[in-house]
């Protein structure tokens, strides 16, 4: 898809944004969706977990699975015997996919049971899951997706050897059909519903990371790393309000 450009408030083009399509453009909550290329990327990149559907045998499936991001590409991950790495081989030109990440921000308390919802940020995209062959893609590939789940521990591992590649799939999703959903703020309860005596509000949720915890036959020389002890108190890149 071609990129597109989202207005500022002078109402000049701004940044550059997926086109939306009859599967990005939302059924409720307009409002609340983005095409806005940083804004998607900056929802990826705050996450290592997803969520890849597709269709097996007529049912739909759905799998939670470790994911990175170089530039408008997604790639994930998995054994060579894995079923939606064999068929995404097997298909021509692919495997069509929806993966979706999510980041839940807040909890909203409204007066009515209604009304009560959650504060987060979403991507959803679709698109034809493509096998990655070229040696040096999936080695970068790979790469990505450890640093996705810790920032620069590719660096500080072993890579993958010749055998343990051969039994690694890996496949790759390019961001085209793609959006963004967010909201924020409180609950929304309706104007009769202001009296009653019912806390209302917003609860934070926040991720984070404890101290690192050496394992059992670690070398006492080897010290924690520079980039794991910056994990601690991260917030996956939350709002600073919600």
């Amino acid at each position: 898809m071609p990129d597109t450009a989202t207005p500022d408030s002078t109402g000049l083009p701004g940044t550059a944004a997926y086109e939306p399509t009859e599967r990005t453009v939302p059924s409720r909550a307009k409002q609340r969706a983005s095409y806005d290329k940083e804004t998607v990327h900056s929802i990826l990149d705050a996450a290592y977990l997803c969520h890849l559907g597709f269709v097996r045998e007529g049912a739909p499936v759905v799998l939670p699975t470790l994911f990175g991001r170089i530039d408008d590409r997604l790639y994930v991950h998995g054994s060579t015997g894995s079923r939606p790495l064999r068929a995404t081989g097997a298909a021509d030109p692919g495997l069509a996919v929806c993966l979706t990440v999510t980041h839940v921000d807040g909890l909203v308390l409204a007066r009515s049971a209604f009304h009560h919802s959650m504060n987060y940020r979403s991507v959803v995209v679709h698109g034809i899951a493509r096998t990655v062959t070229d040696p040096q893609e999936r080695r970068v590939a790979l790469d990505a997706i450890v640093d996705q789940v810790v920032p620069g521990r590719s660096k500080d591992s072993r890579p993958a050897d010749t055998k343990e590649l051969a039994a690694t799939a890996v496949i790759r999703l390019d961001l085209d059909e793609v959006s963004a959903k967010i909201r924020t703020g409180g609950p929304n309860d309706e104007p009769e519903d202001l009296a009653l005596p019912h806390w209302a509000g917003v609860i934070p949720v926040a991720r984070s990371y404890g101290t690192p915890l050496p394992s059992d036959d670690l070398d006492p020389a080897v010290l924690v790393p520079d980039y794991l002890t910056a994990l601690q108190g991260d917030g996956g890149g939350a709002p600073a309000s919600s």
